[in-house]
C-alpha cells in the first residue's frame, strides 16, 4: 500500500506535506505562493506579479506575461546580477549558494541559484521518500538506520565574492542537519576531498569500518566504487562486507543499462529507488516499491509547465521556440513526450530544465524520464529517444547475457542516406554483428517511426565496442570526473568531434 493511501489525520497529512487529491489545485496554490514571495523582486516588478495575483486566472496570466527561459537567456538577463551580489533579483534576498552544473554536453559551468527555501523544499521531498520506504514489503527496514554511503560532489565549495559554488550534492551535504551526520558516509573529511580518484581510494580504505544500508549516487560511479571494494578485499560480493545493504537510491540516468552488471556484485537482492533531483530542485521521486514511474513534487516548491516535445515547439537541434505551447499538469496526456518548464523558490521562472518526460499515470502525476531535449536522434524522422535506446540496449544485453554500463549514439552519412553509429562499453566477449542486430530489432519493435525509416532513408546501423574505461577516461579528459557527471547518450557537434578524436588517439 503506498504511503498516501494510509488513513492519516488531516493535521498530520498537512504537516508532512502529503499531496491532496488534486494536482491542479496544488499547483495553483504553489504558483500563488511563489508569486507572493517574489512580487517585490526586480523580476516580479518587471512582469507584474502583483497584478497577476489579483487576476481570477492567475496561471493563464502568468503564462501570458512571463516569457520562457533557458539557462543562457535567464543568466544573461537576470541571474548574473545575483552572482555579482545584487539582492532581490529573481528571489528575495541575496543568493549565497550556486550549484555548478555543466550538464553532459557543454563545457562552461552553469551557475544555478540555490536558496534556503529550495534546500528546505528538497528536504521535505527526501523525507516523503524515506517515509514511503516503510511500506516496502519483505525489506529489512533496519537498513534505514544503518550508514548512508553517498557518492556526491565535494563539500569543499569554491568561494566567490559573496557566494559559494559547487555541486548541489556538496551543498546539500554541507548543510545537512546534525542528526543525520552519524548516518552520513563517507563523513565530512572524505566528503571535502575534491580529487575524485583520491576520494574513491579513501572510501575503499574506510569501507570495512562501516555498516552500510543505503548507497546513493549515479550508477556508473557507484558500480565503480563497489567493484573497487570487492577487488581490494577479495570478496565474492559486496554483501560479504555490508550485509545490511538493502537500498540503492539513484537518479540522473536510466538504471536499466547498468542493472545486469551491477547485480553480479550483490549477494542478495536489493531495492532500487529512483529520484529526479536536479541542480534546480527535487522534481520527482519514486513513492512505492517496484514503481514504474516517479511522482512529481507538485505540492511543495515547484510549479510545473509542460511543452509538447514536437516539431511545433522545438527545432531540429532541440532548441525551444520563443513562444511554445505550454500546458499545466491537468492538461497533459498520458503517453506523450513533454519538455519541462519549472518555476521555483530559487528564482527560476518558466525555466527549461532540458529533460523530457512522459506521464504514465496522470491522476497521480507519475512520470518517467524519456531523455533530453538535445539528446535525441531524428536524422530522417525516426524520433529516437534516450528511453528507446535504454530499453533496446537492456533487452539486447539480457538476450546475450552481457553487461553494457555505458553507451552513446551518433548520426552519420551513409552514401546518399543516413546511419546510426552506436558506441558501446562492454568488457566481455561479444559478437558485434549479433549485438547491433539485436539492438536494431528491438528499436523496430519499440518505435514505429524508426521501423518506417529503417526501410527508407536510415540505411545502416553501425557499432563500435569499447572498454568501459574508455568512456570514463573521456569524461575525465573533459573535466567531468565525479559523482554528478553522466556520459551523454547522443553526441553531436563539437562533442562528437572530440569523442572521435579521443578514440583515434587512445
Amino acid at each position: 500500500m503506498p504511503i498516501f493511501e494510509i488513513n492519516l489525520p488531516k493535521n498530520l497529512t498537512r504537516a508532512l506535506g502529503l499531496p491532496p487529491r488534486s494536482p491542479q489545485r496544488s499547483q495553483l496554490r504553489v504558483l500563488k505562493k511563489l508569486l507572493r514571495r517574489a512580487r517585490y523582486t526586480a523580476f516580479g516588478q518587471t512582469f507584474g506579479f502583483e497584478k497577476i495575483l489579483q487576476s481570477k486566472r492567475v496561471a493563464k496570466l502568468f503564462q501570458k506575461n512571463v516569457p520562457v527561459y533557458n539557462y543562457n537567456k535567464i543568466y544573461k538577463e537576470w541571474w548574473h546580477k545575483s552572482l555579482e551580489g545584487e539582492a532581490d533579483i529573481c528571489w528575495p534576498g541575496k543568493i549565497k549558494f550556486f550549484a555548478l552544473s555543466s550538464g553532459t554536453s557543454e563545457a562552461a559551468s552553469k551557475y544555478i541559484p540555490v536558496t534556503n527555501d529550495l534546500l528546505k523544499g528538497n528536504k521535505v521531498i527526501m523525507m516523503k521518500q524515506l517515509i514511503s520506504l516503510f511500506n516496502y514489503k519483505e525489506v529489512p527496514l533496519v537498513s534505514i538506520s544503518k550508514g548512508w554511503l553517498t557518492l556526491g560532489g565535494s563539500t569543499d565549495l569554491q568561494r566567490g565574492p559573496g557566494y559559494y559554488a559547487g555541486d548541489l550534492s556538496g551543498i546539500t551535504a554541507k548543510k545537512a542537519p546534525f542528526w543525520f551526520q552519524p548516518f552520513y558516509k563517507p563523513g565530512r573529511k572524505i566528503a571535502k576531498e575534491r580529487d575524485w580518484n583520491k576520494k574513491l581510494k579513501e572510501i575503499v580504505e574506510k569501507a570495512p569500518e562501516w555498516d552500510i544500508g543505503f548507497i546513493v549516487g549515479v550508477p556508473a560511479w557507484i558500480q565503480m566504487c563497489v567493484e573497487m571494494v570487492i577487488e581490494r578485499y577479495g570478496l565474492n560480493n559486496i554483501h560479504e562486507m555490508w550485509p545490511n545493504l538493502a537500498f540503492f537510491v539513484h537518479g540522473g540516468v536510466s538504471f536499466e543499462p547498468y542493472k545486469h552488471g551491477f547485480e553480479k556484485l550483490l549477494g542478495k537482492p536489493i531495492q532500487y529507488v529512483e529520484t529526479y533531483l536536479a541542480s534546480e530542485g527535487f522534481l520527482a521521486w519514486q513513492d512505492k516499491q517496484n514503481g514504474l514511474g516517479m511522482r512529481l513534487s507538485f505540492n511543495q516548491h515547484i510549479f510545473f509547465e509542460f511543452v509538447p516535445f514536437d516539431e511545433n515547439n522545438f527545432d531540429e537541434n532541440g532548441e525551444m521556440i520563443s513562444n511554445p505551447q505550454t500546458l499545466m499538469i491537468h492538461e497533459v496526456e498520458e503517453g506523450k513526450d513533454y519538455a519541462i518548464l519549472i518555476s521555483t523558490v530559487a528564482g527560476a521562472w518558466r525555466y527549461l530544465i532540458g529533460d523530457t518526460v512522459k506521464f504514465i499515470d496522470k491522476t497521480n502525476a507519475e512520470i518517467i524520464i524519456t531523455g533530453r531535449t538535445k539528446h535525441f536522434l531524428s536524422l530522417v524522422g525516426e524520433h529516437l529517444s534516450v528511453d528507446n535506446m535504454n530499453k533496446a540496449l537492456q533487452l539486447a544485453s539480457e538476450h546475450l547475457n552481457i553487461s553494457i554500463p555505458e553507451f552513446c549514439v551518433t548520426g552519420e552519412a551513409a552514401d546518399r542516406f543516413f546511419a546510426h553509429h552506436w558506441y558501446v562499453a562492454c568488457d566481455q566477449e561479444v559478437d558485434e554483428k549479433i549485438l547491433i542486430q539485436k539492438i536494431d530489432e528491438q528499436l523496430i519493435i519499440l518505435n514505429d517511426d524508426y521501423a518506417v525509416e529503417r526501410k527508407s532513408a536510415l540505411k545502416d546501423v553501425r557499432i563500435t565496442i569499447l572498454s568501459e574505461k574508455t568512456f570514463m577516461s573521456f569524461l575525465e579528459s573533459k573535466g567531468k570526473i565525479g559523482g554528478q557527471h553522466k556520459f551523454p547518450r547522443v553526441l553531436k557537434g563539437d562533442l562528437l568531434k572530440d569523442w572521435k578524436s579521443f578514440i583515434l588517439n587512445n
